[in-house]
């Protein structure tokens, strides 16, 4: 089945996470990579990878399917003796999501061959590819990872220095990426986009430095988080030590969504642990949108910090009432409506005990096409719940995301098209309210200024974000391809 017909059950895919270790003492850090994706998996569930480097080149696996699968201990024993490496764990933004297609990526003919993986997407993704191509470069695959390597071994060529070739690598490409990359010659190179939209930290001890897209891979490896890197930096790790400068900063422009949803509620991003985030929503949303009620229930498992800040603020005490099975894959959720029926009762459970004849305030991290919202609902008054009652601790999205996570076109996005009335009418609730941009922007505590709401205020923060969204405004999207992946 065509991947454009894939739909999560909540309506929106993680995108990926990105992982690098240098070790100072020459000690085997193949098993820091293999904890550090391991820690990052809910990130990105389709493919995974590892590149590492020994002393002599660089070893690297990459295949479809999750870390501890492709990773066993035979597996593990062609990267022994790593003294660098990079990890990846990924969810397709570009690409159609097969094996060619997994990170992190390899090329010849720059410092004994560079590998590269990372966390965003490249918004000019076919603007950029179309010209690589007039250059006579052929990429291997429909990844923008591929891309950004051919750009950066480009311009590395030209200048011979990594943190120029950084710079032009930014100067040429738009939208998010962290990315990390090995050399055959054993540096490690980190480096993130000028607004910083993708998340990615680092952390050091007398052993090692670790950067990665969430604190929870530094944690694992038991090494301290000493902060993030800025917008627009980069950073060189090699024999001679750590260097680190801004290369082309801009203003700060942080994917909001990293808090409403995608990253792990114990990870701390920009300085602010997400738990406490979210906590914050909750409260926010109970106080601005209070309702008469029994219980409150969390849709397992992002929403639960924000149940747990809506219970405190409300006094309205919070129960188990879904139950998430963790062992179904991906969902194919088809038009009909007995289909996502179906789909929501392989993934949730409703306890009839606790949900039987109760007013129940439902807390959700967001609504997107709006498909799913319905049968969560009637789940819960199946079992017995007298009212339902839909919070949402994320505004309306009534945008689509160029800059990594998969969110559709205008016509599918339900906020989009319709009123909170109508929504709260389609998916049958009793009542429904979201958190108002301002209570998100003020949970987060980072600054209006400092984020990116581009799929809640149809405002983007590069130039070809706003571009190729008006373009989709006009034009649509065609089938099988996103707008960005156009060559046009």
């Amino acid at each position: 089945m065509d991947k454009s017909s894939l739909i999560s059950l909540e309506g929106k895919r993680e995108y990926c996470g990105a992982f690098g270790v240098y070790s100072f003492s020459g000690k085997d850090v193949s098993y820091d990579a293999y904890r550090g994706i391991v820690a990052l998996q809910h990130r990105g569930q389709d493919s995974a990878g590892i590149a590492t480097y020994n002393g002599k080149k660089v070893e690297l696996t990459r295949e479809l399917g999750l870390v501890s699968d492709i990773f066993t201990n035979e597996r593990m024993k062609v990267h022994a003796g790593a003294t660098v490496a990079i990890g990846h764990t990924r969810y397709p933004t570009i690409g159609a999501g097969g094996k060619e297609d997994a990170q992190p990526f390899f090329l010849e003919g720059v410092k004994g061959g560079i590998a590269l993986a990372h966390n965003g997407n490249i918004a000019n993704y076919g603007k950029i590819r179309a010209e690589l191509e007039k250059e006579g470069v052929k990429l291997c695959s429909t990844c923008d990872a591929d891309l950004i390597l051919s750009v950066f071994v480009r311009e590395h060529k030209a200048c011979k220095d990594y943190f120029e070739a950084a710079k032009r690598t930014m100067q040429v490409l738009d939208g998010s990426y962290s990315v990390v990359l090995l050399s055959g010659e054993g540096e490690l190179v980190v480096f993130r986009d000028p607004h910083a939209i993708r998340p990615m930290c680092f952390g050091k001890d007398a052993e090692k430095i670790i950067f990665a897209s969430e604190s929870v891979a530094l944690d694992i490896n038991n090494v301290p988080l000493l902060g993030d890197v800025k917008p627009g930096e980069v950073y060189v790790v090699s024999k001679a030590g750590v260097e680190n400068k801004v290369v082309l900063g801009k203003e700060e422009k942080h994917c909001m969504f990293e808090y409403v949803y995608f990253s792990r509620p114990d990870s701390v991003i920009e300085g602010k642990l997400v738990h406490y985030a979210r906590v914050e929503m909750g409260k926010r949303l109970a106080r601005a949108a209070p309702v008469k009620a029994d219980i409150v229930v969390a849709v397992p498992d992002t929403a639960r910090s924000a149940a747990m800040g809506y219970s405190k603020e409300s006094k309205i005490p919070i129960e188990e009432g879904l139950i998430k099975n963790r062992y179904v894959g991906r969902t194919f959720i088809m038009p009909s409506q007995q289909k996502r029926e179906n789909a929501v009762r392989l993934k949730l459970n409703a306890v009839k005990m606790e949900l039987a004849g109760k007013r129940v305030v439902l807390i959700d991290d967001s609504i997107v096409r709006g498909t799913t919202s319905g049968p969560i609902v009637k789940l819960l008054r199946s079992a017995g719940a007298k009212e339902v009652h839909v919070r949402i601790t994320c505004p309306p999205v009534i945008a689509p995301c160029f800059y990594g996570v998969d969110l559709p076109t205008y016509g599918e996005l339900i906020a989009a098209n319709r009123s909170v009335e109508e929504i709260c009418k389609y998916i049958g609730a009793d009542s429904l309210a979201y958190l108002s941009v301002d209570d998100l922007v003020a949970s987060i505590g980072l600054g209006k200024e400092n984020m990116c709401l581009g799929c809640i205020t149809d405002t983007y923060p590069t130039a070809f974000g706003n571009e190729i969204a008006q373009k989709m405004k006009k034009e649509g999207r065609k089938d099988g391809v996103r707008i960005w992946e156009e060559k046009a």
